[in-house]
C-alpha cells in the first residue's frame, strides 16, 4: 500500500486536479515518471515498487487514449538506474555487505540489471532533460508512448 501511496495515487490525484483546466483550454501535457522495474523488477525488496510503477504505466496509457483526442498529451518517461542519493546509498550498502568499495557496489547493481551497455547509470539531469523535451512543443505530436532512459538496460527491438 505504501508504494501505491507514493508512486501511483499522487499522480492520479494531480491529474484529476489539473486535467479540467487542460481540457478547457484544449491543450496540455502530462508526464508520468514510471520505471524500467515495471518490466524488470529487482529482487532486493523492490517488488511493491515495481508493481506500483506498472500500475502507473497502465493508468497513463489509458489516460492518454481518453484525453489525447481533446488536445492533452500524456507521455511516460521510464528511467533505469539513476545515480541519485538513494541509489548511491544502495550501492554503498551493497558494497559494505559484499566487502567491496562503492564501485564494486555499482557493479553489483549493474549485474542485477543484466548490465548497462552504456557502462554507467543515467544522471538526474539526463532524465530532467528528457522530461523537458517531451513536455515541450518540439514533441507536440507525441502522446501515449513511453521513453525509456536506461543506458540500454532493457533490450528492445
Amino acid at each position: 500500500q505504501q508504494e501505491l501511496n507514493l508512486n501511483l495515487f499522487p499522480a492520479v490525484r494531480l491529474d484529476r486536479a489539473l486535467l479540467p483546466g487542460m481540457l478547457a483550454q484544449g491543450e496540455g501535457v502530462i508526464v508520468h515518471v514510471t520505471s524500467i522495474q515495471r518490466e524488470l523488477p529487482l529482487p532486493e525488496s523492490t517488488t511493491a515498487y515495481a508493481a506500483a510503477k506498472a500500475a502507473l504505466s497502465t493508468y497513463s496509457k489509458s489516460l492518454s487514449k481518453e484525453v489525447s483526442p481533446q488536445g492533452v498529451r500524456v507521455v511516460r518517461v521510464s528511467p533505469g538506474w539513476i545515480e541519485t542519493e538513494a541509489a548511491v546509498a544502495l550501492a554503498e550498502r551493497l558494497a559494505e555487505q559484499a566487502g567491496t568499495d562503492y564501485e564494486g557496489g555499482k557493479q553489483i547493481i549493474m549485474g542485477a540489471l543484466g548490465g548497462i551497455p552504456l557502462g554507467r547509470p543515467s544522471t538526474p539531469a539526463e532524465v530532467a532533460n528528457l522530461i523537458a523535451f517531451v513536455a515541450s512543443p518540439l514533441a507536440g505530436s507525441i502522446t501515449g508512448t513511453e521513453f525509456v532512459i536506461d543506458g540500454g538496460t532493457v533490450p528492445v527491438v
